[in-house]
């Protein structure tokens, strides 16, 4: 019952005004003693783990956002590596594994959505992901919040989609029809030796904004809530990230959805819904006949 209500409160919310309040308090330099606490909370509140902190002492953060950002000490995540080796972008929970079937991308028991509408109404961007592979990985509030490479890449293209702000926890993913094709997200494309891939970087409530290397903080033109799309596949500089190398972060927390196209990829036969995902861990490989042939250019 609760959970009905907790998911049903989501669809009347301003969930638009409160997550972007929400990110401006939490980049907003308070008094000292009130930003200590309100950190110091919401680490016994989600259980993180400050240990791993390469800066343990939460009152040296100088806002709520450089403390969720934070990084982890050198080492502490050790990138897989091997010719052909995919690593987990994140530390997080799969919600959900396995082939896009024809254009449907599964969601959840009953749930599913669509591809095209998931990379921003483009057809031509989703073509290469047609019955492909799809990894669902959410990152809960105790989580360290930057996201890696899963594999080196060059940058082709970014898709800024506005959209709704439902929660992402796995209680509104069973219920929210479609929720990670409604919620606002940013769309970053990459040519790797896999050919592409795309992670889709996906906003929910309280998400304060999406960030990413190149880019800085993602939010609407203007204030336009419009599909925005940014083409990097033609500087005289190419854009270029390896294996592990950061790429982005969230400013507040939320959901990664990494895509391949068919025969491109397969994941750990270990991984499944519900395992928990360690940053740079080994999570799947590049088929072989994809090893033998070199990234477009």
């Amino acid at each position: 019952m609760l959970d009905r209500l907790f998911v049903l409160v989501q669809y009347v919310l301003p969930q638009i005004l409160i997550s972007r309040v929400a990110g401006k308090l939490a980049d907003s330099r308070p008094p000292a003693t009130l930003k200590n606490a309100f950190i110091r909370w919401f680490i016994g509140r989600y259980g993180v783990n400050m240990s791993e902190a390469a800066e343990e002492d939460p009152t040296r953060y100088s806002s709520f956002n450089d403390f969720f950002t934070r990084e982890l000490k050198p080492g502490l995540r050790p990138v897989a590596d091997g010719e052909g080796t995919l690593a987990s972008p994140v530390d997080g929970v799969i919600s959900q594994l396995g082939q896009i079937q024809q254009d449907r991308v599964f969601q959840a028991k009953g749930q599913s959505f669509n591809l095209n509408e998931l990379l921003g109404g483009d057809a031509e961007r989703a073509r290469p992901f047609v019955d492909g592979q799809f990894a669902t990985i959410y990152l809960a509030p105790k989580d360290y919040h930057r996201i890696h490479m899963p594999i080196a890449g060059q940058l082709q293209e970014m898709v800024y989609v506005p959209g709704r702000l439902f929660s992402v926890n796995p209680v509104t993913a069973a219920a929210v029809p479609r929720l990670f094709a409604r919620n606002e997200r940013v769309v970053a494309t990459f040519e790797t030796e896999a050919g592409p891939m795309a992670m889709v970087m996906v906003g929910a409530m309280i998400v304060g904004s999406v960030e990413t290397r190149w880019a800085g903080v993602v939010s609407p033109t203007s204030g336009k809530r419009e599909v925005s799309t940014s083409d990097y596949r033609h500087l005289a500089s190419a854009i270029h990230y390896d294996r592990g190398e950061e790429m982005g972060r969230f400013r507040l927390g939320s959901t990664v959805i990494l895509l391949f196209p068919k025969g491109a990829s397969r994941w750990q036969s270990t991984l499944k819904s519900q395992s928990v995902v360690k940053m740079g861990q080994p999570f799947g490989e590049i088929t072989p006949a994809r090893q033998e042939t070199p990234a477009r250019r």
